[in-house]
């Protein structure tokens, strides 16, 4: 399997604690990636605790050696553009190189996050233009950058900066759309069971995906066992 597989971490807790050790545990299980979302708290649940991915990479990647790491997906407009870019500068120096700077507009779903701490919702165009312009910056640094794929035109965008399109929960049909105009990475969960884990990664392999990271399943032993299966063609 020439696709690189990745874990995203569990970063909706009080402490950064299970995080950690899910990044060491990945690091020595030989996964490609660790990956840390952008929240200020989960989906719809503004009562329950989220992780900073930022001081969280950080201390991966003094701590890790081997393992990609980044965001999935940054979000334009929580802080300013150069502030973003300069963050993962920063990490990208810490990571020896390792980052993948994942970058996205964020959505009517996460928009709630961005009010309740008096943050400005953009509109659409705007975000695009943010994440275009933030997307470019990376590239031309020399970071591994994707952006969080959505409408056509942030897709068109995201690919006119030069980045790999990232695509959240997408079927495999849509991958393989993709995969025609430029690198594309997948992200989501994968079934609990090993076949059916092995044959979804097999499958976006197939479709020309080059990364999947997926929801971590509370171990890094489920999807090296998956990934090990796809290889083999057991998927």
């Amino acid at each position: 399997m020439t696709m690189r597989v990745g874990v995203i971490l569990p970063t909706f807790a009080p402490t950064a604690a299970e995080a950690l050790d899910a990044a060491d545990e990945a690091e020595e299980s030989g996964l490609d990636g660790v990956f840390a979302y952008d929240h200020l708290w989960p989906m719809g649940e503004p009562g329950r605790p989220a992780i900073s991915p930022y001081p969280l990479l950080g201390a991966i990647a003094v701590r890790t050696r081997l393992v990609a790491l980044g965001t999935l997906v940054a979000r334009v407009g929580l802080a300013a553009d150069e502030v973003l870019v300069e963050e993962m500068l920063s990490l990208e120096a810490l990571s020896g190189g390792r980052l993948v700077a994942a970058v996205g507009t964020g959505d009517a779903k996460s928009a709630q996050e961005n009010r309740a701490y008096g943050i400005a919702v953009r509109p659409a165009h705007e975000r695009r233009a943010q994440l275009a312009a933030v997307l470019t910056a990376l590239v031309s640094a020399g970071v591994t950058a994707w952006g969080g794929g959505g409408s056509l035109a942030t897709n068109a965008a995201i690919r006119a900066s030069g980045a790999a399109l990232n695509l959240w929960a997408a079927p495999v049909e849509a991958v393989a759309d993709a995969a025609r105009d430029g690198e594309v990475t997948w992200a989501g969960r994968l079934p609990s069971h090993r076949e059916p884990a092995a044959a979804l990664l097999a499958a976006l392999e197939a479709a020309g995906a080059s990364w999947a990271c997926v929801i971590w399943p509370g171990a890094a032993a489920p999807v090296v066992a998956a990934a090990s299966t796809a290889r083999r063609g057991g998927g």
